[in-house]
């Protein structure tokens, strides 16, 4: 069986992208998403307009593919977490939420422009599908992980239960990004505490 050998200069566009992706991530910090513009993002990553154009077709271009990169590094933490508890079941999984919301939110920071990027992903109607498809996603693979456990429950019940919890989890990480107000410990723990109560209070049904 061959296997396939990605050519230099597949390695050179990639690592061009990501260094597009970074700068544009920088800029969106400091300039807002009003402001940034493509000629921005070419000049600060030291490239010319058009070949920025290989990659992205406009500013909005490259915000999606901002809030792509983000969501698909927080669901490689999702993924990570399944496979260390999801096969203890639903206990093991409602007590290590609290892992879960950390590590997501350590991802989250340290990508260029998190904040903005998920205000991008709120504010335009050109890029709500990015984060819509994204926790659609989360909830279809804690589905996948939570039904085996459950079978006293079908998935289309659990899927609406399970959506809610997600969109829990993100808004309280969401929100630290501008509220200085509550310590985010706290907020982690208190959201964790109610996830998790959610979680069990599935299993309580089928006793």
């Amino acid at each position: 069986m061959s296997v396939a050998v990605r050519s230099p200069q597949q390695d050179r566009a990639r690592r061009t992208r990501a260094r597009l992706l970074d700068v544009a991530g920088e800029l969106l910090a400091e300039a807002g998403i009003e402001r940034i513009s493509t000629n921005m993002i070419a000049a600060r990553a030291g490239l010319t307009p058009p070949a920025l154009y290989r990659y992205f077709g406009d500013k909005y271009a490259v915000l999606e593919a901002l809030g792509r990169r983000l969501m698909e590094r927080q669901n490689a933490v999702l993924d990570a977490w399944l496979a260390r508890h999801a096969p203890g079941g639903i206990a093991s999984m409602a007590d290590h939420i609290g892992d879960l919301l950390s590590r997501n939110a350590a991802v989250t920071r340290a990508e260029p422009g998190a904040v903005w990027i998920l205000r991008a992903l709120h504010a335009s109607p050109q890029l709500v599908h990015v984060r819509l498809e994204s926790h659609r996603h989360v909830t279809d693979r804690l589905v996948d992980a939570c039904a085996p456990h459950l079978p006293g429950i079908d998935r289309k019940s659990l899927w609406p239960r399970l959506r809610l919890a997600v969109e829990i989890g993100f808004a309280a990480d969401e929100m630290l990004c501008e509220e200085d107000r509550i310590p985010a410990d706290a907020v982690r723990a208190e959201t964790a505490s109610m996830l998790r109560a959610a979680l069990l209070d599935l299993t309580a049904r089928l006793s």
